[in-house]
């Protein structure tokens, strides 16, 4: 599988080197007619990331051919993922594309190093080890 990655958009957090929280989705469309809205949606979220409190930067990723796309996001810690999640404008997105499409997620503390979380999260990401959401114990 070919993994396409956008540049990097930072956001206004200065990471902490020791930790920082990074968050993986992956979105399986339904249908490939569905793609260039998701696209589309990811980078107007994308757009937002230099005004997100705690947002550290992110990558938007896309393997067209297996009808996916998905974000690598750092972050200040979790709770300014869970602020993130919280916006109308993701909660929007969310509520216009979740049946059209299966969400996985994985997240972790780290030290801030991208070419060591672009790695992880790129393995995990061909080795389709997310977890669905809603599934997690």
């Amino acid at each position: 599988m070919r993994i396409l990655r956008s540049n990097w958009q930072p956001g206004p957090s200065t990471p902490d080197t020791a930790s920082v929280h990074v968050s993986v989705t992956d979105f399986t469309a339904s249908r490939v007619a569905d793609l260039p809205g998701i696209a589309r949606a990811g980078y107007r979220l994308r757009g937002l990331w230099p005004e997100l409190p705690g947002a550290v930067g992110v990558w938007l990723w896309s393997a067209p051919a297996q009808r996916r796309v998905g974000s690598v996001s750092i972050w200040s810690d979790e709770t300014a993922l869970r602020g993130f999640v919280a916006l109308p404008e993701h909660r929007e997105i969310m509520r216009r594309y979740r049946d059209r499409g299966t969400i996985d997620a994985q997240s972790w503390d780290g030290p801030y190093d991208l070419r060591a979380i672009w790695g992880k999260a790129h393995r995990l990401l061909l080795d389709s080890t997310c977890v669905k959401l809603g599934d997690r114990p």
